[in-house]
């Protein structure tokens, strides 16, 4: 994916988040992972109005270069991509949004993580989605700590592909925005059902057991 298909992939993607009620307002932001920078959606922007000329573009130290002021997010993104291309050097998109459902079961989650493992998908398609302490937006803490959790869950064999931020919503990322999209997806639709079925039981350690031998579970 080139940048000119990248802009065109960000906008389409935060568009059918838009649309289906994933964001709302000006919540949320999308970067994809350039080989000689990244881009990122500027910041207030709706993600279901977005330009592709206008998406903030910047070097490999994080300096703007062009396009609109870029989201104060991109300090959280760029941890991200370090300390996930070590483990899976194809990650190329990242997305956080305020998803209802997510951020609702955040706000008296007590963690060390937000959802158990009640589907199959979630545990094949997410897997775990380790909870941080509260940070105000844009705080370096939270990058640092997001940073170190997905350290920390590499070296226990079981990597993750979210986290999420209490009273402000999960970030995810993946190799394409469409598959970062997906995850974002499932994860929300995860907690929904949490939501509507608090007292779901876990999956059986035997059914996690079989998922990881047969689809390589992250669980």
């Amino acid at each position: 994916m080139n940048e000119s298909q990248a802009r065109e992939e960000i906008c389409r993607v935060g568009q059918s988040l838009f649309d289906r009620g994933y964001v709302h307002a000006t919540a949320g932001n999308i970067s994809v992972r350039l080989d000689d920078g990244f881009l990122i959606t500027p910041t207030d922007a709706c993600l279901g109005w977005l330009d592709p000329a206008r998406l903030a573009k910047l070097d490999l130290q994080g300096q703007q270069i062009s396009g609109d002021k870029a989201s104060k997010t991109i300090a959280l993104h760029r941890q991200i991509y370090a300390a996930a291309c070590l483990h899976a050097p194809a990650t190329r998109c990242v997305i956080h949004t305020h998803s209802t459902h997510g951020v609702a079961l955040s706000l008296n989650a007590t963690g060390p993580e937000l959802l158990p493992p009640i589907t199959p998908y979630f545990v094949m398609k997410v897997g775990h989605v380790p909870l941080t302490a509260y940070h105000h937006p844009g705080s370096p803490a939270a990058a640092q700590e997001v940073a170190d959790l997905i350290a920390r869950y590499a070296a226990q064999g079981t990597p993750i592909r979210a986290v999420m931020l209490p009273r402000l919503g999960p970030n995810v990322w993946h190799d394409t925005p469409a598959a970062a999209m997906a995850t974002l997806e499932e994860l929300e639709e995860t907690a929904r059902l949490v939501v509507l079925q608090p007292q779901t039981p876990a999956l059986p350690e035997h059914e996690l057991q079989k998922l990881r031998d047969t689809f390589g579970a992250r669980w």
